[in-house]
């Protein structure tokens, strides 16, 4: 038995230039996305990074964590240098670290003042043993 093949037209250069054209459409609305957000100032991600800075300071980071705390105040200034300067898209990268540092500093913190407090309660609890101990000697 012999097979013969059968050349058939699909219609692929339809296709192929149409999804060209939807390409470069998504580019050129990506483009104009892109530069309309160069633009503006990162104020509302500069008011995030200043509430993750007070909350890791009220939550003991300078003491807990303080070269986390360090790095997100260091970079929360070169932020407010970018902001000043109009560079907009450096100051929001910068606020950004700036934030997760802050919340870095923040968990550790935490952290640091609950192991603290489970120290201080094994010391209570191994203080109440010896004190039962001696009063039943």
């Amino acid at each position: 038995m012999e097979l013969k093949t059968m050349k058939t037209r699909t219609g692929t250069s339809s296709f192929t230039s149409l999804h060209g054209l939807k390409m470069a459409a998504l580019a050129i609305g990506g483009s104009l996305v892109l530069a309309g957000c160069a633009g503006n100032p990162p104020t509302e991600q500069f008011a995030v990074t200043e509430s993750a800075v007070n909350n890791a300071v009220s939550a003991g980071g300078t003491e807990f964590a303080a070269v986390e705390m360090k790095s997100a105040q260091d970079k929360l200034k070169q932020a407010e240098l970018a902001m000043h300067d109009k560079k907009y898209e450096q100051a929001k990268t910068l606020a950004e670290q700036a934030e997760w540092d802050a919340r870095v500093a923040e968990r550790k913190a935490q952290a640091m003042k609950a192991e603290q407090a489970l120290k201080d309660s094994r010391q209570g609890v191994q203080e109440l043993r010896q004190e039962s101990q001696r009063t039943v000697q």
